[in-house]
């Protein structure tokens, strides 16, 4: 028999917080279960495992707009669609990396003239960066 859980046992096993779980409810990623009167909610053990498919798309950098289509496409058995998307992801992730190391180089070379220049002289990066 399965054994529902309360918010906080959710967000618990969920590795969230207590407000993250509700927040994923406005935002329509969780449904709000029924609540008895004078009683408390109660999830459904499956709900765990929404919880951590969520944050770990999330660390995958998708949004939680794109988390709620990603949710959608699973009910649908999308999975062209969910790859599509996904390469879509992967690409702004290139493209990112790409842009990350040519600041790399950038402040490198800044790190680099400041090491090479003579005491006393004007900041080299400040200067560099004040240029037109």
């Amino acid at each position: 028999m399965n054994e529902y859980l309360t918010i906080g046992a959710l967000a618990k096993k969920g590795s969230v917080n207590v407000e993250t779980i509700r927040y994923y409810q406005r935002r329509g990623l969780l449904q709000l279960p029924f609540k008895p009167q004078g009683g408390f909610r109660h999830y459904a053990p499956e709900t765990v495992k929404r919880v951590r498919f969520i944050k770990r798309a999330q660390a995958l950098g998708f949004t939680l707009e794109e988390i709620a289509g990603l949710l959608a496409l699973e009910e649908k058995k999308g999975c062209l669609q969910t790859r599509e998307i996904a390469a879509r992801k992967l690409k702004l992730v290139e493209e990112r990396i790409a842009d990350l190391v040519t600041m790399k180089k950038a402040l490198a070379r800044l790190v680099h003239a400041c090491d090479v220049s003579s005491a006393g002289a004007s900041c080299p990066i400040i200067c560099l960066l004040a240029d037109d």
